[in-house]
């Protein structure tokens, strides 16, 4: 994990943590939810924390490492760090889960997605690189596409796929 340090005092941390937490609990409905998380985190952050959430609730039943691991595809790591929230306290966890309980998830049509497309534009240096390769393929001839097709099917000889191969092949479509 990456080393950060807060050039806030502790108070003026726990005021803004305390405001946020404010913010959550005003929150009345999953959509008012989903909005502000996803406004707040990154898929990946989102990701993580809800596949805690998972752990929690799958090491309170009784899951075992292996289990989980399979289950939910995270590392003995992950889980070894829940595992010790639960045992030093875990409150929250075990409010959440138990508030949850037996509620069916149905993931309503109105619940927002990230569209990716807003936050390049609003964080164009973080995906430059996808975006430069977008305006090349948009701007190049038809020799030009043809040659980035036969190096997109040389590529697809590769054992792993990587994302760049992964985003040249749908751009390029």
């Amino acid at each position: 994990m990456a080393k950060f340090e807060s050039k806030l005092s502790k108070s003026e941390v726990g005021k803004l943590f305390y405001k946020l937490c404010l913010a959550i609990s005003e929150i009345k409905k999953p959509e008012e939810a989903s909005n502000f998380l996803s406004d707040l985190l990154s898929l990946q952050e989102a990701e993580m924390i809800a596949k805690r959430l998972k752990i929690a609730e799958l090491l309170l039943k009784g899951d075992s490492y292996d289990e989980i691991r399979e289950k939910i595809k995270v590392s003995y790591g992950t889980i070894s760090r829940v595992q010790e929230w639960l045992k030093i306290s875990g409150e929250g966890y075990r409010q959440a889960i138990k508030r949850t309980e037996g509620k069916n998830i149905e993931i309503k049509n109105e619940c927002p997605t990230i569209d990716l497309s807003i936050i390049k534009k609003r964080y164009p240096m973080y995906y430059w690189p996808e975006i430069v390769l977008e305006n090349i393929i948009k701007t190049a001839s038809q020799r030009q596409k043809n040659k980035l097709k036969r190096i997109i099917k040389d590529m697809e000889k590769m054992k792993e796929k990587t994302d760049l191969y992964k985003k040249l092949n749908k751009i390029i479509k």
